[in-house]
């Protein structure tokens, strides 16, 4: 047993603070359905009754949940259950990669796989407001022209592009798998199109070809141009003379 005795093989419990363990009953209730989107949080008076704790700790607690994105306020600044959506969870996973030194190669390989089979589900379930959405990206694509001073809002267009191909999947764990990449693009695009005054229009031209294969309902050809697409991005990277191995910046 060694000179502590029998007691060594126990380790020191550590005592969760009651803020948390009253954020973790709440978050709880609400990934259950308990408190479904919509319902009003009980107030904190109730909160503090039913937990037997202060009701500082509760406000501490409610703090926790609203950083989650679970509450919102609404009027008279009662809280509601409400849903993150894919954007607001997408960007704490983005700043996480950001710290981690996530690069350019990294960032690729991951689009490489995803992009082409989020393609491929949304030309099996795009409907008409999908095809609509994306029809009015391309002419907003169209009537801003391809000039280098554009750019910025060519690559926001670009991003916006993309996440509404992942919208007509219709499958919330690929849209949220491939959001926190997406919002990635945005620093590479800028320095591609800067670099290449060629790139816009061919990005332009494979945004036309999967959006006819989305209203087709051509999955392998929406899957086989967005693989294009994927490949004219690393080949555009290289050919402006980039780092592969270098990290993404913070999007502007």
């Amino acid at each position: 047993m060694g000179a502590q005795g029998p007691a060594a093989v126990f380790q020191r419990v550590v005592v969760e603070p009651a803020y948390k363990a009253v954020s973790a009953a709440i978050e709880r209730a609400i990934v259950d359905g308990a408190l479904p989107p919509g319902a009003a949080l009980p107030t904190e008076q109730a909160l503090s009754e039913r937990f037997g704790v202060h009701r500082s700790t509760v406000r501490e607690a409610i703090r926790q949940v609203e950083r989650e994105g679970l509450l919102q306020r609404g009027e008279g600044r009662r809280l509601f259950v409400c849903l993150p959506g894919a954007h607001d969870l997408a960007s704490r996973a983005t700043r996480l990669l950001l710290l981690q030194q996530t690069t350019f190669r990294e960032l690729w390989e991951l689009a490489d796989s995803i992009e082409p089979l989020t393609a491929r589900l949304a030309a099996g379930r795009a409907d008409d407001h999908d095809l609509a959405l994306l029809r009015d990206n391309l002419a907003a694509t169209e009537a801003l022209g391809l000039a280098t001073a554009q750019h910025p809002a060519l690559v926001k267009l670009d991003m916006a592009f993309h996440a509404l191909v992942g919208r007509a999947s219709h499958n919330h764990a690929l849209m949220l798998a491939r959001e926190p990449v997406g919002l990635l693009y945005d620093p590479t695009l800028q320095q591609i199109f800067g670099h290449l005054p060629q790139a816009a229009a061919r990005n332009l031209q494979a945004h036309r070809q999967i959006v006819d294969a989305l209203a087709n309902h051509d999955p392998a050809s929406a899957e086989r141009w967005m693989r294009k697409h994927m490949t004219d991005f690393q080949r555009g990277f290289a050919l402006a003379g980039l780092d592969m191995g270098t990290p993404i910046a913070q999007p502007t």
